[in-house]
């Protein structure tokens, strides 16, 4: 498969990008091209490439880490796709973070945590745990951060409910890490009463299996 071949199949919306992935993984020379189609003008190779790049952050970090400072720098992207992108890869980048690069950026990660766009602060909140798990000694200080979300800003207060039930569920994965639990365990439990049905279920749940 030539580079030219490899952009034309991402292209395809009915393309396997798992597949692709995959092969991409087995191919490292591929790489280039993945980034290279970032640039393209044609929004289903763009945005492919970007879904791929996401694939390989989950299946093989390490192939993407020598790229660490390029996904940094498209935090600050006014493409919200490539932010969110960014948003996700960095935080499988850190299983692999043998530089502690991750350390440098935190408060630049978790930035927009406190709003206004809710998508944005959804990817930071689940990408939360899997930075948590890999780097334990930062879970406190990711606990602190997430503390944030029950004063965010976001479109509207019904945002923040959602936004608060997915805190409880990324906390849940590394709650055990956390030395300083009160502040998470007050939260959740104001959570009890939250106008989300759907969020106050998910503080119960927690709260139940937790305590």
């Amino acid at each position: 498969m030539t580079d030219s071949q490899l952009l034309q199949q991402i292209a395809k919306k009915e393309s396997d990008k798992e597949t692709i992935a995959a092969k991409v993984v087995d191919q490292p020379e591929l790489l280039s091209e993945i980034f290279e189609g970032l640039n393209s003008d044609q929004a289903n190779i763009k945005y492919g490439c970007d879904k791929i790049l996401r694939l390989i952050s989950e299946k093989a970090p390490a192939l993407l880490y020598s790229k660490f400072d390029f996904f940094v720098n498209n935090l600050n992207s006014e493409n919200n796709f490539f932010k969110w992108g960014a948003i996700h890869i960095l935080a499988n980048l850190a299983a692999v973070d043998s530089e502690n690069k991750f350390e440098k950026i935190f408060d630049k990660y978790f930035a927009p945590l406190p709003g206004p766009v809710l998508i944005t602060a959804a990817n930071l909140i689940n990408g939360a745990a899997k930075i948590a798990l890999a780097k334990p000694h930062l879970a406190e200080r990711i606990a602190r951060a997430l503390l944030q979300v029950e004063k965010a800003k976001y479109q509207n207060a019904e945002c923040r409910n959602i936004a608060l039930g997915l805190v409880i569920k990324s906390v849940d994965q590394f709650f055990g890490q956390i030395n300083d639990k009160e502040p998470m365990i007050k939260l959740v439990r104001r959570q009890l009463k939250n106008s989300r049905n759907a969020t106050q279920k998910v503080a119960e749940k927690f709260m139940k299996k937790k305590l």
